[in-house]
């Protein structure tokens, strides 16, 4: 029987060579190649980690905060190149959450859902 690492390691293969990962490096490097558009996804994302960075710490997020957050998101939202790298970003999110549930499988029905009898 192979190590489960070996398989651990096709997988990495099989998503770095999928469709959904070269979309998305595709997305990125097109980015990141623009000036203008990668200076909007920096702040972008440095907003996201300011605010994660507090909400970790317990800190209160302000709501002027909050404000020039959702105005930093539909910024970007609005850069086509920006929007097309979050658009395959959630691609493959979606793509590895599945393969996550299909993975963790056998521990949920070891564990069984609580919320539901086990046959």
């Amino acid at each position: 029987m192979a190590n489960l690492y070996d398989y651990a390691y096709d997988l990495e293969k099989a998503i770095r060579n999928s469709e959904e990962f070269n979309g998305l490096k595709e997305a990125y490097e097109a980015v990141m190649n623009d000036e203008a558009a990668k200076k909007m996804f920096d702040d972008f994302r440095q907003t996201q980690i300011t605010l994660q960075q507090k909400q970790m710490q317990g800190e209160e997020i302000s709501e002027e905060e909050v404000e020039e957050a959702r105005k930093v998101v539909e910024l970007v939202q609005q850069h086509p190149q920006i929007s097309k790298l979050m658009e395959e970003e959630q691609r493959l999110n979606t793509v590895i959450n599945d393969i996550s549930r299909i993975i963790t499988k056998p521990l949920e029905e070891l564990y069984g859902n609580p919320e539901e009898p086990q046959q």
